[in-house]
């Protein structure tokens, strides 16, 4: 059995492989291939809350566990095992894993349903998850510009100045104009306004994963063409930019698709230049074991991960 450590994540798994195996494993979850199970949260008296999220695809499976609590931050790890026999092979220390495989999700669906000559992007929020954000739309698309907004000048000046990008003063002088708009946040409320969002627009909205949180107001959902989330039993579970806008009954527009679908072709994503699309991501375990499976066996070939006494003796 393997240990992987943050910086062997980091060597190991580059966003174009990344975004590569979100496609693959969409395309597994459509066929039967893969099965995921939605997050399960255990909350304590203390603030202390145990995040569990189990997935598999044909040749692995595994759980992602992570403790979070709202004064110490958080701690991620996923534990990988072999389909066929059920034997642990690694152990990942998997704050990067996550954040890495949350920006490739986004990359693929920005891949399937931005317009093609989408050429500048817009960013509202500066920490840890914008900068995988970024890194996976430049595996996807050129852009001429890039604006990034967030509540700290301090923090947003520091993001500009590492990734390249422009910082500006306002979340609308990020988001007016834009051919893509990223929101990765950790806010309550929504961070932008509907009308700031161009016709022909693509939104990634990936900040928020609990029901009482949303980034993106009412009004941007009813002017989507097409609404698309990675898992519809997770989004109804904790999609507060859904739960939070919508009445149950529009649970059941035709606007609402699954990824997996889109990424097969079974159902159109982007059907007009003009049409506003829109990314819900949840964060799915089942993107965590294929990204976990691939760092075991590029670990192996390289000799890279430290070997851990066996679990039975």
């Amino acid at each position: 059995m393997l240990y992987f450590t943050e910086s062997d994540v980091r060597r190991l798994l580059p966003m174009q492989d990344a975004i590569r195996l979100m496609r693959e494993a969409f395309t597994k979850l459509a066929s039967g291939a893969a099965q995921n199970q939605p997050r399960r949260r255990l909350i304590l008296p203390t603030g202390s809350v145990l995040h569990y999220m189990p997935a598999a695809d044909d040749r692995y499976f595994g759980i992602k566990v992570y403790s979070t609590h709202r004064k110490h931050g958080a701690h991620f790890f996923f534990l990988l095992f072999r389909a066929e026999d059920g034997q642990p092979l690694a152990m990942f220390e998997a704050n990067f894993l996550g954040q890495i495989r949350t920006g490739a999700v986004s990359g693929l669906a920005t891949d399937l349903l931005a317009r093609a000559d989408a050429a500048t992007l817009a960013i509202i929020g500066s920490g840890f998850q914008a900068r995988s954000q970024l890194d996976a739309m430049r595996a996807v698309r050129e852009f001429r510009s890039v604006r990034a907004w967030s509540r700290s000048a301090e923090k947003r000046a520091a993001f500009a100045a590492e990734c390249n990008v422009e910082a500006v003063e306002t979340a609308e002088a990020a988001v007016r104009g834009a051919d893509i708009v990223i929101t990765a946040t950790n806010s309550k409320d929504p961070v932008l306004e509907a009308d700031w969002v161009a016709p022909g627009a693509h939104v990634n909205a990936m900040g928020s994963n609990q029901a009482a949180r949303r980034e993106l107001p009412a009004e941007l959902l009813e002017r989507a063409g097409v609404i698309v989330v990675d898992s519809l039993e997770q989004s109804k579970m904790e999609s507060g930019d859904l739960l939070l806008a919508w009445k149950s009954e529009q649970w059941l527009d035709q606007r609402l698709v699954e990824l997996k679908d889109v990424a097969t072709g079974k159902v159109p994503g982007r059907q007009d230049p003009n049409q506003i699309t829109l990314f819900k991501s949840n964060g799915l375990a089942l993107e965590d074991v294929a990204t976990g499976g691939y760092i075991y066996e590029r670990g192996l070939e390289a000799g890279i991960g430290r070997s851990m006494a066996p679990l039975y003796s």
